[in-house]
């Protein structure tokens, strides 16, 4: 490869790009890394938020570890058979840790599929993804953080509501990320604190009559698939034109929409809802 592209190609990957995404309720156990340190996180404005939280949440852990789980289990939503989350809640200060993008697991990481990634994908992952955390605020992909239960519904004592504390604080920082930011977020972390001008992005199935509606589930899937390709490609994504051209080349019917948004389209029903049922019922008919 002549000089003059390859200047061009590494250009065109250092174009700045953030991929915001939801953290899953699910997280991979274990590590290899060495215990939380807060000042090996990004966005080191988050850390006061972020140590009040680790204190009551670890303090409100361990006492249910040692004695009533009621409390901890109604504050953090856990039903009394997920009692054992919060022996992960109780050990943050000591667990081991592992990169974000390797500690979220569910149905967008496992279309996400770091772990298939080549190493030069993999630390372009890093660079790019940023994952919205109800405890941390937000993390890139490749900072160490434990395992824990922690989500946007939870409350904890003596606290206050999640989005007074992080609002402040949050939207801040997600102002001034590079780039251009696509927002994958789910509705319950979007409200912590907003992207202004981010790339908003939905999924929606169309049907035969060519009626749209938005999909939950299969979402996720979605979303993991797109994010994996923004995440990896080589092409500069400067502008909503640019994320259809990525979705479109990696096999994903995407669309714009409005001056700020990309819809993925399916049109296919997500399996279990029932337009697929429906589909399924003509089809035997049909037979």
């Amino acid at each position: 490869m002549c000089k003059s592209r390859r200047m061009a190609r590494v250009a065109r990957e250092k174009a700045p790009l953030t991929l915001l995404l939801p953290p899953s309720e699910t997280k991979r156990p274990g590590g290899d890394g060495p215990a939380l340190d807060l000042s090996a996180l990004a966005f080191p404005a988050l850390r006061p938020v972020r140590e009040r939280l680790l204190t009551a949440l670890t303090a409100l852990a361990a006492e249910a570890v040692a004695g009533d789980p009621a409390p901890a289990l109604a504050a953090l939503g856990l039903s009394a058979g997920q009692r054992d989350q919060l022996e992960l809640d109780a050990v943050l200060a000591t667990a081991p840790t592992s990169p974000a993008l390797f500690r979220y697991t569910g149905v967008l990481y496992d279309a996400f599929d770091p772990a298939g990634l080549t190493p030069a994908q993999r630390k372009r992952a890093a660079d790019r993804v940023v994952v919205a955390s109800a405890l941390f605020g937000a993390v890139r992909g490749g900072d160490p953080i434990p395992a824990y239960r922690f989500s946007a519904g939870s409350r904890l004592p003596g606290v206050g509501t999640l989005g007074a504390l992080w609002k402040p604080v949050l939207g801040p920082v997600l102002a001034d990320l590079p780039g251009l930011v696509v927002d994958l977020r789910s509705g319950a972390y979007a409200a912590l604190a907003p992207a202004r001008g981010a790339v908003n992005v939905r999924v929606l199935y169309v049907a035969p009559d060519g009626g749209r509606s938005v999909v939950s589930h299969f979402n996720k899937h979605a979303k993991g698939l797109l994010a994996r390709a923004l995440a990896t490609t080589t092409a500069t994504v400067a502008s909503a034109d640019d994320v259809v051209r990525v979705a479109t080349k990696a096999g994903l019917a995407a669309e714009r929409h409005g001056p700020h948004g990309v819809d993925v389209l399916l049109y296919e029903p997500p399996a279990g809802t029932p337009a697929a049922k429906r589909a399924a019922a003509a089809a035997a008919v049909r037979e």
